[in-house]
């Protein structure tokens, strides 16, 4: 079966391509509108399970690939900023302090369960000055990212300390994808996927198919 990621994150493609995926990338159609006091893991359940539903219905012959991160500070979501000023105030809360973030993932087949998982990671930031604020603010990277910053870039001079799954931190747990793919015979033979990658616990509900 082909494979489709429903994003068009170019992060999420980057990690794809880098596990020797033969697959498509279509942008999902989907209002990523929270209810208010949503807990983050339902959250990002909720969301990649309907970015994987809009891509599905348009290829049901397919695996269709679907996540969504996000970015908690005491069980509050932080979503992505809607301004520079929206960002500094975001970095301003997280600097020195440990945060939580969720990531959802949804691989989807037809007649298939399609496992639901979802992966927590611990992130602490270091003491940051105004200065460091607005430099990496100017930098226009916080702003199209979950809690206002990307730890794949200049974000991660941000970070003091990582506990769990870096590359779910940017967007896919590469390691739960690749165990999925692999169970479904999807999954490159020639790649191995070392746990090093993916050290956090993640919880898998097996759910029914996409129809």
């Amino acid at each position: 079966m082909r494979l489709v990621l429903a994003s068009s994150s170019p992060r999420r493609i980057d990690f794809c391509r880098a596990l020797g995926l033969d697959f498509v990338s279509v942008a999902p159609d989907v209002d990523e509108t929270l209810p208010a006091e949503i807990e983050p893991a339902v959250a990002v359940r909720g969301l990649a399970t309907a970015k994987a539903q809009a891509v599905f219905d348009r290829y049901a012959d397919a695996i269709v690939i679907a996540a969504d991160t996000l970015v908690a500070l005491d069980g509050e979501i932080l979503g992505k900023p809607l301004d520079r000023t929206e960002a500094a105030n975001m970095l301003r809360r997280l600097a020195g302090r440990e945060h939580t973030v969720f990531t959802g993932l949804v691989v989807a087949s037809s007649g298939e369960c399609q496992p639901e998982v979802v992966v927590q990671t611990q992130v602490r930031f270091r003491d940051l000055t105004k200065t460091n604020i607005d430099a990496y603010v100017s930098s226009g990277d916080p702003l199209d990212k979950a809690g206002a910053y990307g730890i794949q870039g200049p974000g991660a001079a941000l970070i003091s300390e990582i506990t769990g799954c870096f590359s779910s931190v940017a967007g896919l747990p590469v390691c739960q994808l690749s165990r999925i793919l692999t169970l479904r015979g999807a999954m490159p033979s020639t790649v191995v996927c070392g746990t090093g990658l993916d050290v956090a616990p993640a919880s898998i509900v097996q759910r029914s198919p996409l129809r």
